[in-house]
């Protein structure tokens, strides 16, 4: 891993997402390329006759953009670390996406504004397109990251074939760092398997893999959030990794509803794979 993507609003997200890209970057020896997106009036660009905007107020906003991206990196970025910004007037999404096809980024850290555990991914917002279209893996943070240390990951799956391109790229991730994997099914009523023909599919699945030791686990529960949520408390997971399908986005794992009272210190890191 060379280049960690992080698209930057300078609200208090966006400040948890730099916080633990640097964390990250320092670790895995890569490169931090901040990226903040302006969607601004025609008038802005073209100047044109009735633009309420002027060349130089124009330039004032801009330099104004350009000190608050050098206060984030003075604040929360090692001054080890190599870091990169651009300022790019387009589409949030569409920036995020070109952009980090651009640099060849290999991770993408962005900052989510849902209310509730997973719901901003599963809801239209630019989170979830990028989540669900990104090839590139994407880690959504939440909360501050201040004593982030990754030691415990959790890939939660079916562990059916269409995982298997996910689970290397995960692999590849987790070569970064010195952690413990713990592989997750969650067995639900509606979705029930019994806990020997669990195992035994992971076992299988794993057969193609020249993968380091890991923790095999079954997990029964009332939904798959509250398996993966509930079973990364128990084990102290610092990162949840999931994969993700390009036309559903997350909500092939989930059930139809998803509960709004899941507590915000509940979300902990979340990265997806693009099957």
């Amino acid at each position: 891993m060379k280049k960690i993507l992080v698209p930057v609003d300078f609200s208090e997200k966006s400040m948890y997402a730099t916080k633990l890209a640097a964390r990250i970057a320092k670790k895995s020896d890569s490169e931090i390329h901040l990226l903040h997106m302006i969607e601004l009036p025609s008038g802005i660009i073209d100047m044109g006759a009735g633009s309420n905007f002027s060349i130089p107020s124009s330039m004032m906003y801009l330099r104004k953009v350009k000190e608050q991206i050098i206060n984030f990196i003075d604040s929360y970025i090692s001054k080890k670390t190599t870091v990169k910004y651009s300022i790019r007037f387009q589409n949030p999404y569409e920036g995020i996406r070109d952009y980090g096809k651009k640099i060849g980024a290999d991770l993408i850290v962005m900052g989510s504004k849902g209310v509730s555990d997973f719901e901003e991914i599963l809801i239209g917002s630019n989170t979830e397109k990028v989540v669900r279209r990104s090839e590139i893996p994407v880690i959504v943070v939440k909360k501050d990251a201040d004593k982030f240390k990754i030691r415990n990951l959790v890939f939660a799956s079916n562990f059916k074939d269409d995982n298997k391109e996910s689970f290397q790229k995960f692999l590849a991730f987790s070569k970064n760092f010195k952690a413990k994997l713990h592989l997750l099914k969650v067995n639900t009523v509606e979705d029930f398997e019994c806990t020997q023909a669990s195992k035994d599919k992971i076992k299988n699945f794993l057969n193609d893999f020249d993968a380091p030791k890991v923790t095999i686990n079954i997990h029964n529960d009332t939904s798959v959030v509250n398996g993966i949520l509930n079973f990364s408390n128990n084990v102290n997971a610092d990162l949840i990794a999931l994969s993700t399908h390009g036309r559903s986005g997350l909500s092939h794992l989930f059930n139809s509803s998803v509960s709004k009272d899941l507590s915000k210190n509940v979300l902990r890191p979340l990265i997806t794979f693009k099957i």
